[in-house]
């Protein structure tokens, strides 16, 4: 398998693309100015505590109060939370462990999303190169990625290493750590301590509400999160930053310095593999299949869906053989889409229905396949009794679409407008309204040209009754700075 990373950079804005046999599997941005927040540690201030919700505003300095589930306040006494099985409801109720006014160590581990605020946990952990530091825990574990006969060899070696004297503080030994050296293991162990140790001098030397600790920019985690074995080379198109990545990389990376490469070609670097048009694709509602079926992604606050259509596929021998190459396309599509648009939370699928058991278990499997390779947890729950795969994929920055994009000032994000014709019925049933209540000398109606037009044509009967009826002009006026559904009525 052939991985490549190509990085578009500007002042204003990072753009990277991962890209395997030629296809771009994902697709990452960061603004300058809206850089995201998971990663970041703040001193926040406890503005509001819930009982009810068992949950608590911190104020970390953001528009926006954050937000702290019980579930996310560490206590050293609790059991440990795993991702298999998290504790429902925690020993302690939030009210008896952080009370209004506190200044609390929070670390946010959701960015903000939509209306809602970011989400924080109490429990730092710091990322490395290799490692990931718990300084409040004693916890020592290793990726689930690496095989288990070597887990437990490589958790006796990091317990070793990481408790040497008085050192407190967890580590999780991180998938690209897995054949790391005694002393490169050291040498991540010394830099994140140091780390924690000026975080926790910054908390009592800065006010409440301060950031104390920035993760990573888009960048530098590239070389931390996305270089593979696999990968052939890091592409950049900008000598500054190439630069500061290099030295970057030296430090922290070294691995990774011999495959990152200054692009200097005179197309712009996202044309090698036409990766602007795939964004364009990944912004849009259906996807097509090679095979001539297509997919229909619909992306809503609550969750995702998709549509798996036959379209244009009608098969070479008979119709359960079509369905089920379709849902296999399909299977693979998806988990693709899923990266490219970094689409969260829960996601239910509508696979075409498949008659036999052994076709559907096929689908399922595959589905499950291609999701291996996501750097990103996703949990597979099979076939609900509808015959729905349900799934959740972790959730921590917006969408593409969310960063890329905002909703239509004309049909605020519903995708449909009223048509011509009901809006001119609106504006009859408005002036109506309007003349039980008042008596100007006439009623000008502004409005888009198109409902304009069908006012003063075919609908100028039901115009000049209403006109009749109240015993008033009505002029006409068009708008052409108006969208479809707007309208105003002037009393003159």
């Amino acid at each position: 398998m052939q991985h490549d990373i190509l990085i578009n950079w500007s002042p204003q804005e990072t753009r990277v693309a991962v890209v395997e046999n030629g296809a771009v599997q994902e697709i990452h941005v960061e603004r300058s100015l809206e850089r995201g927040l998971v990663g970041n540690v703040y001193l926040g201030k406890v503005a509001r505590v819930l009982p009810g919700m068992q949950s608590a505003f911190i104020d970390i300095g953001m528009d926006r109060s954050a937000f702290l589930h019980v579930a996310d306040v560490f206590s050293s006494a609790a059991p440990r939370q795993t991702d298999a099985q998290e504790q429902a409801v925690a020993a302690v109720p939030i009210e008896k462990q952080v009370f209004e006014g506190q200044s609390l160590l929070v670390q946010v581990i959701k960015d903000p999303i939509g209306s809602k605020g970011a989400r924080l946990s109490t429990q730092i952990s710091i990322a490395g190169r290799l490692l990931v530091f718990l300084p409040q825990d004693n916890h020592i574990g290793v990726s689930q990625k690496i095989p288990q006969e070597q887990r437990d060899e490589l958790r006796k070696r990091l317990i070793g290493l990481a408790h040497k004297g008085e050192d407190k503080g967890g580590f999780i030994l991180r998938t690209n750590g897995e054949e790391a050296s005694d002393a490169e293991l050291e040498e991540d162990i010394a830099y994140l301590r140091k780390t924690w140790a000026k975080i926790k001098a910054a908390s009592v030397q800065l006010p409440p509400k301060s950031l104390l600790h920035q993760d990573l920019n888009l960048l530098q985690r590239v070389l931390r999160d996305m270089v593979l074995e696999t990968t052939q080379t890091i592409r950049l198109d900008s000598v500054e930053q190439h630069s500061m990545l290099q030295q970057f990389g030296k430090e922290f990376m070294p691995s990774s310095v011999a495959k990152l490469a200054h692009y200097k070609g005179e197309r712009p670097i996202f044309d090698l593999f036409n990766i602007d048009d795939e964004i364009q694709l990944a912004l849009g509602r259906k996807v097509m299949l090679k095979s001539g079926g297509y997919l229909i992604i619909d992306q809503t606050e609550a969750l995702t869906t998709v549509d798996v259509n036959t379209g244009g596929f009608v098969g070479a021998r008979n119709f359960d053989d079509t369905i089920f190459k379709t849902n296999l396309e399909a299977a693979g599509a998806i988990a693709r889409q899923l990266r490219l648009r970094n689409l969260g939370g829960v996601i239910v699928t509508d696979f075409i229905d498949m008659q036999r058991e052994d076709h559907r278990e096929a689908v399922l499997n595959e589905l499950r396949k291609q999701l291996a390779k996501d750097r990103v947890k996703t949990t597979v729950s099979g076939y609900s009794s509808l015959g729905l795969v349900e799934m959740t994929r972790k959730r921590t920055r917006e969408s593409l679409a969310q960063i890329l994009c905002e909703p239509c000032p004309h049909c605020q994000g519903k995708g449909i407008v009223n048509t011509a014709r009901s809006v001119a019925y609106n504006i009859l049933r408005e002036i109506l309204r309007e003349a039980r209540q008042f008596s100007p000398k006439e009623f000008r109606v502004l409005a888009p040209p198109a409902v304009v037009d069908l006012l003063q044509e075919e609908e100028s009967l039901h115009l000049a009754g209403l006109s009749d009826f109240i015993g008033k002009p009505i002029s006409l006026q068009a708008e052409f700075g108006m969208g479809p559904e707007q309208f105003n009525i002037v009393l003159l």
